[in-house]
């Protein structure tokens, strides 16, 4: 398959997710659930995981429309983490819109994302497959994961000696075990051999490890127009992101002292915004230096070259599946999604 064939499978792939994602009724919700549910799932996003699912179900010999149904639930699952991860964060908008905590309320959206996650089962429960219980079983690690990794992402906000080995540890369960189960459900309904399964979720680990790093590195190099985030946010919120916590291991003379204050997290983040979130001068100012010290001691490489290493290894456990258009397409999607300037 061509470059443009593949773009052309996967544009095809994800419009036929939004489309059946676009149906979704929530008939058995309250108004006001109902309301905010349809408000999350047509707020737009990449389509990245239901993709991979379509995708990965016809790498293995499988028809992607045995896929759909599984792919609109992880879909719908990744959304019901976002909404409550909104919640936690206390974040004003999401994809360009308010969050549904602000247009609604903390608990009607505790409740959105409660039955997000319902329907997310209910619908996987439809998919037509003699496998049924792996594909819960599958879901429902992923699941579990996702909530461990955020937990650590939490804990991480009150330590100061958080290393880069725990770090990666973290995102492969808040990141990566969401895009492995998407593409191991793929597998599983399309039929695939446990050694091509295997090769899915590994495929989806190393993925969503490469994927993690390059929103970490975003965050600081890209163009804010297409961005769509605050540049610096992540210093701005005290995430303990990769480059952070490299930059901690190597750091010298002034800049030990701003890694250490952006380490300390919440104390020094008064003044950084305003109540509105909009970023002050003395919030542009500290995004400005940690930036440049990142710059200084070869943090932003460093990521670089751990989002090549961590693609290289998505793409070999590619290999390991018979070639076809489909193969092609994943290669595709990867190498798209870890090069991608927003």
């Amino acid at each position: 398959m061509t470059t443009d064939a593949s773009l052309q499978r996967i544009t095809l792939l994800r419009a036929r997710a939004d489309r059946k994602i676009a149906g979704l009724a929530f008939a058995g919700s309250a108004r006001h659930l109902r309301d905010g549910c349809r408000y999350v799932m047509r707020g737009g996003g990449k389509r990245i995981r239901p993709t991979l699912v379509l995708l990965s179900c016809e790498a293995v010999g499988g028809g992607a429309a045995a896929a759909l149904d599984a792919a609109v639930a992880v879909e719908m699952m990744h959304n019901f983490t976002l909404v409550h991860d909104d919640i936690m964060d206390n974040a004003d908008a999401r994809r360009g819109r308010p969050t549904v905590h602000k247009k609604w309320n903390p608990s009607t959206a505790l409740l959105v994302g409660d039955v997000l996650l319902g329907e997310a089962y209910r619908i996987l429960g439809r998919t037509r497959s003699g496998r049924l219980p792996a594909l819960f079983q599958i879901f429902t690690r992923g699941l579990l994961h996702v909530c461990e990794g955020q937990a650590l992402d939490l804990e991480f906000e009150t330590r100061t000696d958080v290393s880069v080995r725990e770090y990666f540890r973290m995102i492969e369960k808040k990141t990566g075990s969401l895009i492995a189960a998407a593409t191991e459900l793929g597998g599983v309904i399309g039929g695939g051999t446990t050694r091509q399964r295997a090769a899915l979720r590994q495929f989806g680990l190393a993925l969503g490890r490469a994927f993690q790093v390059q929103d970490d590195l975003l965050d600081v190099v890209a163009d804010p127009r297409n961005f769509g985030k605050t540049t610096g946010g992540d210093i701005l919120e005290g995430k303990k992101t990769y480059l952070l916590l490299t930059a901690a291991t190597r750091v010298t003379g002034r800049d030990r002292a701003l890694i250490a204050r952006l380490l300390a997290g919440g104390g020094f983040r008064a003044g950084w915004k305003t109540a509105g979130g909009r970023v002050t001068e003395a919030g542009r100012i500290m995004v400005d230096a940690a930036t440049g010290a990142y710059r200084r001691h070869g943090v932003l490489d460093d990521a670089r070259r751990v989002v090549r290493r961590a693609t290289a290894e998505a793409l070999g456990s590619l290999r390991r599946l018979p070639a076809s258009p489909a193969r092609e397409a994943l290669r595709r999607l990867a190498e798209d999604l870890v090069t991608r300037a927003s």
